[in-house]
């Protein structure tokens, strides 16, 4: 009997400290305004306008909508915005934007379409506080995160626009949170689980059911819509009162069910 209730405690109290682990902070006083927006997923892109181009980032302000972009340090020292790290996708050639240059930019066009890679600075030029922007940051494992998130905040520095930041590596998260507390921060997630290529199961064991956030305190948890419904995702929601954003709603009866739970919206393939 004195077992069981020593195995009774034992759960209780790792019950315990999984809940505090996935604990986030809550209620910064941008967050209502940051609710009031719908954002075009890499830009309102389509055939024509390529994601994370200038025109699909122009075709969403001139809708209405926020937007949600990527953004990659360059060996220059400036910020190119495109999601993938490797360009064959987006761009047709070899080689990584990391190598790249703000001079080479032009040179790789997007998609087919005679769009090019923007920098981070474009893009700022463009919205110029007319709209938000929810702002991932792409760190390269080399290089770390300080050079990439201390860009970002430079380049922001007189930028008088709303914006979020978010990004996949607690690091980064972390990183803002110590040196840059003031910015809504968000931690993205999903069921990494299945990825078993990504990392040790341990650590994705820890990214899937948001384990960091005792130490990043993100301000918002930003979920796919398969992940959106996993346990640890409602209980950091529900108890803990992280602000909710889900990727990539993609239909209109999604988005009513998203907003109606109170996630804010990440969109594309439509328009809400």
């Amino acid at each position: 009997m004195v077992f069981l209730w020593i195995f009774l405690a034992l759960v209780l109290l790792l019950g315990l400290l999984f809940l505090f682990s996935i604990r986030g902070r809550r209620g910064h006083s941008l967050l209502p305004q940051l609710r009031q927006w719908h954002y075009a997923h890499r830009g309102l892109h389509n055939a024509a306008r390529p994601e994370n181009s200038m025109s699909a980032f122009r075709a969403a302000l001139e809708k209405g909508y926020g937007i949600e972009l990527d953004v990659h340090l360059m060996k220059d020292g400036n910020l190119a915005v495109i999601h993938d790290s490797l360009l064959k996708r987006t761009t047709g050639a070899r080689g990584r934007i990391e190598e790249l240059t703000e001079q080479d930019l032009p040179h790789y066009r997007l998609e087919g379409t005679s769009e090019t890679i923007p920098t981070f600075r474009q893009v700022l030029q463009l919205f110029d506080g007319k709209a938000p922007m929810i702002i991932e940051l792409k760190a390269d494992l080399k290089s770390g995160v300080a050079p990439l998130v201390d860009r970002v905040m430079a380049e922001l520095k007189d930028y008088e626009g709303l914006y979020c930041i978010e990004s996949f590596d607690p690091r980064c998260v972390h990183y803002l949170k110590k040196h840059y507390p003031r910015v809504v921060r968000g931690q993205l997630t999903d069921y990494f689980m299945r990825q078993k290529n990504f990392a040790p199961w341990f650590l994705r064991f820890a990214l899937t059911h948001s384990m960091f956030n005792f130490l990043t305190k993100p301000d918002f948890l930003a979920c796919s819509i398969r992940s959106r419904g996993m346990f640890t995702t409602k209980i950091c929601k529900k108890l803990w009162h992280v602000q909710g954003v889900c990727w990539t709603v993609q239909d209109e009866k999604t988005q009513r069910a998203v907003t109606r739970d109170g996630w804010i919206s990440i969109f594309e393939n439509f328009e809400p």
